[in-house]
């Protein structure tokens, strides 16, 4: 049997999501049969240093300092963009003219209009072969994915209610020290696309619908940080100088949504929710019935079957780790959980199955360019006094809509 020729990868950004992507791209071939070996020819980062500490932390060969040579390089074949959102669509965009497949962190981009040049310029490469893949990882979660099976067959009924949030508080601080998520321009939105695009994602792709409008508001509890101080992990603590900068985007996020299908929903989003860590939470009711998934316990989903006898209703807990569930019978016996950087093992499984022959990955650009106009749908209630804020290019037509009251 011939072997295949590896997939090359140019991984750009070496820092918390780069580092998650490095670790998946090693681990995903000692678990998953793929069709073509995943191979990291090239570490880009800005600063030489650390970029070579991290190559050879991670045993990569060869790093560059600027992304334009890797997406040059003809021992590339998909470049992995883990870099904050200002960057996305500049590489995106140089890596499929030049016939790079891609891999974007979420979300897309730092505005619509960046978000539908990169989901054009995909349209264009697709049509000579070149793929392009969104970094919502929490759609490989084991559990969120049987949540969707059960909506897909039918066990939840019509859909009715989702609540989604996703609450987070390494900013309860308000001392600790300002980085690019706290910056509009390196990060387009604060909570919002930060940590709010995922339940944005998570909620359309589990349903299988679309938000089609929106009526939000957005919140900033501390408008200035210290300038410089001792980071730990995403917060930390600032220094004693006192000197303090402004901070540009929301802290928290909260909405209202009406779905296509005539579902309604109630999203929240803040990294202001003392005591809790990462709480990627998801609850959807139905005619029929009703789960929950909560990611501070991912191993499992709650799930709540109507049909059941009257006598013997209640939410009963799956674990989600037996063979026969999403993604879990790569790894371990039942019962013997996963964890977060499992997901991005998933995602490249996923990845590469489809580089080599397979069915397309989601999202694609253009799925995540729908996220993305809802992100923009969200901002605009909240500049306009909350007013109800059609989504561009959602048609609202399921039972129970009444119109924008």
């Amino acid at each position: 049997m011939p072997v295949s020729r590896p997939v090359r990868i140019a991984v750009v950004g070496h820092a918390f999501m780069g580092a998650a992507h490095l670790h998946a791209w090693r681990t995903a071939p000692r678990f998953f049969d793929l069709p073509r070996h995943p191979e990291v020819t090239v570490l880009v980062g800005r600063d030489e240093a650390r970029t070579r500490a991290a190559a050879d932390r991670l045993g990569i060969a060869e790093i560059e300092t600027d992304w334009r040579a890797a997406v040059a390089r003809e021992d590339v074949d998909v470049v992995d963009i883990c870099t904050p959102g200002n960057t996305h669509a500049p590489i995106a965009e140089a890596a499929l003219a030049a016939g790079k497949h891609v891999l974007c962190e979420k979300p897309l981009a730092n505005s619509v209009a960046e978000a539908e040049s990169m989901a054009a310029a995909a349209e264009e490469a697709a049509a000579r072969g070149v793929r392009t893949f969104c970094g919502f990882s929490y759609r490989r979660t084991p559990a969120l994915t049987m949540a969707r099976r059960l909506v897909e067959d039918g066990r939840l009924g019509e859909i009715r209610h989702v609540r989604a949030q996703y609450l987070q508080d390494w900013l309860s601080d308000a001392d600790a020290p300002l980085n690019w998520r706290l910056d509009r321009e390196t990060a387009g939105s604060g909570t919002l696309g930060d940590i709010g695009a995922h339940s944005i994602d998570a909620a359309q792709w589990v349903l299988g619908d679309a938000i089609a409008g929106v009526s939000a508001l957005l919140h900033t509890f501390v408008p200035t940080r210290p300038v410089s101080g001792d980071s730990q992990g995403l917060g930390g603590a600032g220094d004693a100088s006192g000197e303090r900068g402004p901070v540009t985007v929301d802290d928290a996020a909260a909405f209202t949504a009406r779905f296509a299908g005539g579902a309604v929903g109630v999203f929240e989003a803040t990294r202001y929710a003392l005591g809790r860590r990462n709480a990627n939470r998801l609850e959807i009711n139905g005619s029929r019935g009703s789960l929950a998934f909560d990611f501070e316990r991912m191993n499992e989903l709650e799930f709540f079957d109507g049909d059941d006898p009257a006598a013997e209703q209640g939410f009963r807990t799956i674990h989600v780790t037996d063979a026969d569930h999403p993604y879990a019978g790569n790894w371990w016996p039942a019962g013997h959980g996963l964890g977060y950087g499992d997901l991005f093992v998933h995602q490249v499984a996923d990845v590469v199955a489809s580089l080599g022959g397979g069915e397309p990955a989601r999202p694609d650009f253009r799925e995540a360019l729908g996220v993305q106009r809802v992100l923009h749908a969200v901002e605009a209630s909240a500049a306009d006094a909350s007013r109800f804020t059609p989504v561009d290019g959602v048609e609202s037509g399921g039972p129970g809509v009444r119109g924008e009251g």
